[in-house]
């Protein structure tokens, strides 16, 4: 009786040789692994590091805002500030940019403006002054105005006027008889306060100051009424 023989069937990793039988699998090649550089790694953890804390910084500064004066309405040059005038914002400002914090506010008030502020804009340490507009050798004198001795255009602080004096009714009425004509004196002044007009007649009283040797002259031809006011053409308003 003979005996038969089972040849296995050749498994994983295994191959079949031409004669049937199984022969080794080659093992598969090693990938050669990277070297890794750890100064190379360091350096681009330093650099990706840096570059978020400068974005940081600049969101930073670029959000940061403070507290800054603006002028709440137009105040003419001259005019002794109030704190009603001031108002605050914050804003992000440049380092170029000058501007009066919020915080000085109470000591702006009694300043005067320096020159024409207008409402809404930043204010900066230029635009206010703790000078008189009353300067060394000269005098404040108050003159009455009617309507019709002054323009219609208000006048302001500051601005350059010249006063003139004009003739009573007996020497101009002198005058005209005597074929006269008399050329107005005038006197070169600047406006230092301007009043409300009077209920009923309309008059304002205009401070205005003068060199110290025209003062009284002034006062007393104010006090008869005879005079008028017009803007200086060199004051360009």
């Amino acid at each position: 009786m003979s005996k038969s023989t089972t040849i296995p069937a050749p498994g994983p990793g295994t191959q079949e040789s031409g004669q049937g039988l199984p022969r080794p699998v080659a093992a598969p090649r090693m990938v050669k692994q990277r070297r890794r550089r750890p100064g190379l790694i360091a350096l681009s953890v330093a650099l990706i590091a840096a570059g978020g804390l400068s974005s940081a910084v600049l969101y930073s500064a670029s959000g940061q805002r403070t507290a800054v004066l603006v002028v709440a309405h137009d105040v003419p040059a001259g005019t002794k500030l109030a704190k009603a005038d001031l108002g605050t914002a914050s804003v992000a400002l440049d380092p170029a940019v000058k501007a009066v914090k919020a915080s000085q506010a109470s000591s702006l008030v009694g300043q005067r403006a320096a020159v024409d502020l207008q409402a809404g804009a930043l204010l900066s340490p230029s635009q206010v002054t703790k000078k008189s507009l009353v300067g060394p050798g000269e005098q404040l004198v108050g003159v009455s105005l009617k309507p019709s001795q002054i323009p219609a255009s208000r006048l302001s602080p500051g601005q350059r006027v010249l006063v003139v004096s004009t003739p009573d009714e007996q020497t101009a009425a002198a005058d005209k008889e005597n074929g006269l004509e008399r050329k107005p004196k005038t006197l070169a002044a600047s406006v230092v306060a301007v009043g409300s007009p009077a209920v009923g007649t309309g008059n304002v009283v205009v401070d205005v100051a003068v060199p110290v040797k025209d003062g009284p002259a002034l006062a007393a031809q104010a006090a008869s009424g005879n005079v008028a006011v017009i803007v200086d053409a060199r004051d360009g308003s």
